[in-house]
């Protein structure tokens, strides 16, 4: 299968490193102008080159911006007004014990997990419906469907995107935008390897194997046993981004590694 996006523009929220870099690099591979975002202006430089150098040519913008916030999200749209494919992306997470997660926390979570992809659809969506043609994705996580107890807060919030993804797809109905989330399972990125270093420290394996052992002791219900790579997940968003998912929407698509123990 050959993805063309030559032509569209695609937004990557959260993009500077692990799944959101991943899905970046795989649609400027593709031909579409991307957008990288981030707050951290350094990596995203750092991730603006590594685009660049892969591929020679590829049409890339940066934009700082911390898109948890209204004001952000209108920085980008001054910088990028108008939008093709939007891959809502942007998301913490942190383990966290239930009763120490306070009023502001959970709000804190919701923000920037959840309305920052509300607030970006709200204002790139009536351009796409307008030109008949357009793929918003939510990345979510398999969390939202088995809630992690250890961090209750941020399943909330992926489980509130699986809601936002399905409304937006009933509202799109007919207007050739589709509108779907991708439900990652354990993953090798850089948040989720620091996290896993500093619990396996002087555990004598590397950090790979450390994040693999994490998987199968922590979520063992994996068929891969082992972590999947941002590029794996990513392939799957670029999948969703592209002309050939035009009677895909709706759908919640799990990229989890056989963590869940359902067939649906």
């Amino acid at each position: 299968m050959h993805i063309d996006l030559s032509g569209k523009t695609a937004i990557v929220t959260g993009s500077s490193q692990g799944i959101g870099f991943a899905t970046a690099l795989g649609l400027a591979r593709t031909g579409a102008r991307t957008v990288i975002t981030g707050r951290d202006t350094a990596r995203l430089e750092k991730a603006l080159r590594r685009i660049t150098d892969d591929v020679p040519g590829a049409a890339v913008d940066a934009v700082a911006a911390d898109l948890s916030t209204s004001e952000g999200a209108e920085t980008l749209l001054a910088e990028v007004p108008a939008a093709d494919i939007l891959v809502n992306n942007l998301g913490i997470f942190e383990p966290k014990a239930f009763l120490d997660i306070d009023d502001a926390e959970w709000r804190r979570y919701f923000d920037v997990n959840v309305l920052s992809g509300i607030r970006l659809s709200r204002l790139y969506l009536p351009a796409m419906i307008e030109r008949r043609w357009g793929r918003i994705v939510f990345v979510s996580s398999e969390s939202a469907l088995q809630i992690p107890p250890e961090m209750m807060h941020y399943g909330m919030t992926k489980t509130a995107q699986l809601a936002v993804a399905r409304g937006l797809a009933e509202v799109c109905a007919g207007s050739a935008v589709t509108v779907n989330s991708v439900l990652p399972g354990p993953t090798n990125s850089e948040g989720i390897a620091g996290f896993v270093a500093e619990l396996g420290a002087g555990s004598g394996l590397s950090l790979d194997e450390q994040v693999d052992e994490f998987v199968r002791e922590h979520r063992p219900t994996s068929l891969l046993r082992r972590a999947a790579t941002p590029e794996k997940v990513a392939n799957l968003i670029v999948y969703l981004s592209s002309p050939q998912a035009s009677a895909t929407t709706g759908a919640a698509l799990s990229v989890d590694g056989g963590t869940r123990r359902s067939v649906v």
